[in-house]
Formats: C-alpha cells, structure tokens, sequence
C-alpha cells in the first residue's frame, strides 16, 4: 500500500533534500542544510492546505464552477461550499505518475481525464531539480485533443518561517494587488499601497494576508521574486519567470491548522476567476504546449 500522499522521491544536491509526492505532484518538504524551507508534511498524511501542490487547469477560486468556452456552457463541481467556488482546479488530488527520476531531479506526468465540466485532453509534465541554484519546477502543459483548451497554473508551497512568523519580512516584486469580494473572488485592481506594497521588504507582523499581486515587475533574466527574510537571518528567495503574471501570498490566518505557521507564497498565471472572466487565461492549441519555469533558493 502507498501512503496517503502516494508514491515518495527523495532528490539531493549537496546538502539540499527535496522529497515529492506523486498526490498533486507535491513538494512534501524540502530542506537545506537540515533547515525546513517549506513547511512539510507527513508522508501518510493528506496535504493539510495544498501544500506544495501543482493547481491546474486553474489557479485558486472560480465562481460556482461555471465558466463558458468554445460557444459551451460548463460545469465543474464545487468544491469549497461556503463561497461557492471551485478551489485549485482538478489535478490537485490526482496520483501523478513519476516518469524519469534522477539523484537530483524528478519528473513527474499526468494525462487529466476529460470529464463534463472539462472536457479536453491536458496532458502535464511537472519536473523538480536540484543544483548549485536551488530547487528549480518545470511545469509544461500539452494540449493532447483536437480542440483548444483554456489553461491556468499555479502552485502552491508553504514557507517555513524559521520561528514565529510575525518576525519575518516580506518583499514581493508586482505592482498592483487585486482586491476580492466577501468570497475572495477579484473584484478590482489596484495600484499597490500600504502593507499592500511589498516591493520593498515589510514586517509581517501582524499583517493578514490572502491575497494575489499582478503586474510582476521582471528583472534583466525577464524574473520576478518574492522573498521570505527569517528571523535567523536566512533568507528564502522565490522566482518566476515571466508566464507567471500573478503571484499569491497567503499567511493562512484564516485556514485551519495552518494559522501563520507558515506563509504560502504562490506563482501562478492568472488570478482567480480567469475562466470566466478570461483574464490572462492561456488558450493552448491542438498539440501546443505551455511552459511556467519557477525556483527556490535560500541566501
């Protein structure tokens, strides 16, 4: 029997361990130097918040599960009642299938089912490798039908703050925030102010959050970054490149089981709600693929 997380690879590069899960595909915990820089779980143990996990063919929320593509109506199953929304997508939950593993990288598949309220052929490759840089994720989505697919994609780990997470700092590179309704769905965009404006590094003491950034702002290598600054003076670097054009930052102040020991910070391509609203939604072709490169490192 597997564990409740599925089928474990264990990958290293000196003294960085990274252990992946094939349930979503996840990051179940990564280490440097025998110091958490994601907050783990357990092998037998069902992802507590998605931690760690690869959230397609949308990021985050979507509005009754309703959404209209290619001339149809369509209908996925809610699956966070008290908002009425439709969380993560659908390969959150799937057992992916681990295709090609090496001492310092994993690649794991996953042909998504169609199904009534998606009824396209998304074939997902995710890879994890270890080097000198870091832990670097590799997701490309292929279109395996013969009719275009609309597309999101998002992760989402869980940063260990390294002690309380009120004496950390954050600094996030984006613009504008997005501002939600009373069930967390965008309601308008706005220029970042206030405990909003990361783009210099800012306490979290105190501060809230569950909230997504737009308009990353991109460095010479066409990279975004977050980063963790911890109270033992390490600080846990999180990049992107330039397909992700939202990020999430999340303290779970309001999540169960999860309040502020831990602070997820999520690259995705679009924000909550793209299928309806088709904001930077991804539509890929019949045999066109999408790739969204991001990384970890810890300085």
């Amino acid at each position: 029997m597997t564990s409740r997380s599925g089928q474990q690879t264990t990958i290293t590069h000196g003294d960085q361990v990274a252990t992946v899960a094939t349930i979503g595909a996840a990051l179940r915990e990564f280490t440097v130097d025998g110091t958490d820089v994601v907050v783990p779980f357990g092998a037998d143990e069902i992802a507590p918040a998605f931690h760690g996990m690869v959230l397609a063919p949308w990021p985050n929320r979507l509005r009754d599960g309703q959404y209209e593509f290619g001339g149809r109506a369509l209908q996925v199953a809610v699956t966070e009642p008290d908002r009425g929304t439709s969380l993560h997508g659908l390969v959150c939950w799937q057992e992916w299938t681990v295709a090609e593993a090496t001492d310092a990288s994993v690649t794991l598949t996953l042909d998504l089912p169609a199904s009534p309220g998606y009824p396209f052929q998304l074939a997902l490759a995710t890879t994890y490798a270890l080097s000198e840089d870091g832990l670097t994720i590799t997701t490309e989505a292929r279109n395996a039908g013969s009719e275009p697919l609309p597309y999101g994609v998002g992760f989402h780990p869980w940063f260990a703050p390294g002690g309380a997470l009120d004496d950390c700092t954050l600094q996030l590179d984006a613009s504008t925030r997005v501002a939600v309704d009373e069930r967390l769905l965008p309601a308008e965009e706005l220029p970042v102010d206030g405990d909003y404006d990361l783009r210099e590094a800012r306490s979290l003491k105190g501060v809230a959050l569950d909230d997504a950034w737009v308009d990353p702002i991109l460095d010479a290598d066409g990279r975004s970054w977050a980063r963790l600054g911890r109270p033992d003076g390490s600080t846990v670097e999180i990049w992107a490149d330039s397909e992700a054009t939202a990020w999430q930052v999340c303290t779970g102040d309001h999540v169960p089981g999860v309040r502020r020991a831990g602070v997820a910070i999520e690259p995705m391509s679009c924000i909550a709600d793209a299928f309806r609203t088709g904001e930077r939604l991804i539509t890929i072709k019949p045999g066109s693929t999408h790739a969204l490169v991001w990384g970890i490192r810890v300085r």
